[in-house]
C-alpha cells in the first residue's frame, strides 16, 4: 500500500521554515571554512556546535545509526561521506549536506564548494548542478506533476554533457526526515501526483561527469561514482503555494 502524502499548513510551513533557516546558515559557515587543510571531520564539529547553539538537532546524527552532523561528498563520493581526518586539498569540489530539526520539523539542504583553485570542468560541473536545481524548483508550481520536475532536470543536465545519478532521489519532508513522495531527478514528464499546496520536498540533483554508475563502499553509507569519476550536488526543500514554490532553506 502507498504511503500517504502528508500536506502541511501555513503554521507548520513556518515551523519547517524555522529549521531551514538554521540549515542556510550552517551551510554558510560551511562554506567559509571548507579550505585547503581543514578536515571535514573538523567541519563536522563545527556544524553540530552551531545547529545547537541556534536551538537546534542535527537531523543525520545517529538517523538509522549514522555517526555524524554533515553528509560530506568529496571529489568522486556522490553522497552520504562520513567526516574524517583527511584533510581538504586545493582543487578539491567537496558537498556538504545539513539537515536540522528544530522543534520537532526537519530541514534539509546542500551546497557543492570549491576547495581553493579547481579546475574549469569541475566549475561548470558545479554550475550545471546549481541550474538544474534552480530548473526544478521553477517546474515545482501547484498543478504540475511530480515528474515534470525530474524531467526538467534531466534534460539540463544531459544538455550540458553530464548525467544524473539514478539511485538516489529527493523526498517529502516534514515531522520525519524522508517523507513520500519520493522525487527522482530523471524521466518523463507527466507522471506522480499532481502538485499541491503544502506539499514539502527535497529537490536535490546528484550528477555526475561520467558514467551514473555507483557503488556503496564497506562502510555502508558512502556511495562513490563507479568510474571515479567527480559528482555535484545541491539541494533545497521546496514548499508548494498556490503563489509558486517557496524555498525553505535559503537566507
Amino acid at each position: 500500500m502507498r504511503e500517504k502524502i502528508e500536506y502541511k499548513g501555513a503554521r507548520e510551513l513556518e515551523r519547517i521554515r524555522a529549521a531551514g533557516i538554521i540549515v542556510a546558515e550552517t551551510l554558510e559557515l560551511m562554506r567559509a571554512h571548507a579550505q585547503p587543510g581543514v578536515t571535514t571531520r573538523q567541519l563536522d564539529a563545527l556544524a553540530e556546535e552551531y545547529i545547537r547553539s541556534r536551538g537546534g538537532q542535527p537531523s543525520f546524527k545517529h538517523y538509522r545509526n549514522y555517526p555524524a552532523t554533515l553528509c560530506v561528498a568529496v571529489n568522486d563520493v556522490v553522497v552520504h561521506g562520513i567526516p574524517n581526518d583527511e584533510p581538504l586539498r586545493d582543487g578539491d569540489i567537496v558537498a556538504i549536506d545539513v539537515g536540522v530539526k528544530l522543534d520537532g520539523w526537519h530541514g534539509d539542504a546542500t551546497i557543492t564548494v570549491p576547495v581553493g583553485e579547481i579546475d574549469a570542468e569541475s566549475q561548470r560541473l558545479m554550475d550545471v548542478c546549481k541550474e538544474a536545481l534552480d530548473i526544478g524548483i521553477a517546474t515545482a508550481q501547484s498543478g504540475a506533476k511530480l515528474s515534470d520536475i525530474s524531467y526538467a532536470i534531466e534534460q539540463h543536465v544531459n544538455a550540458a554533457g553530464f548525467a544524473v545519478v539514478r539511485d538516489l532521489f529527493g523526498h517529502g519532508i516534514g515531522r520525519r526526515l524522508h517523507e513520500p513522495p519520493s522525487l527522482p531527478h530523471y524521466g518523463p514528464p507527466g507522471e506522480g501526483p499532481t502538485l499541491r499546496p503544502g506539499l514539502v520536498i527535497t529537490i536535490e540533483p546528484m550528477i555526475v561527469a561520467g558514467s551514473p554508475r555507483v557503488n556503496v563502499l564497506s562502510d555502508g553509507w558512502t556511495i562513490i561514482t563507479a568510474d571515479g569519476k567527480r559528482s555535484a550536488q545541491f539541494e533545497h526543500t521546496v514548499a508548494i503555494t498556490s503563489n509558486g514554490p517557496r524555498v525553505l532553506t535559503s537566507l
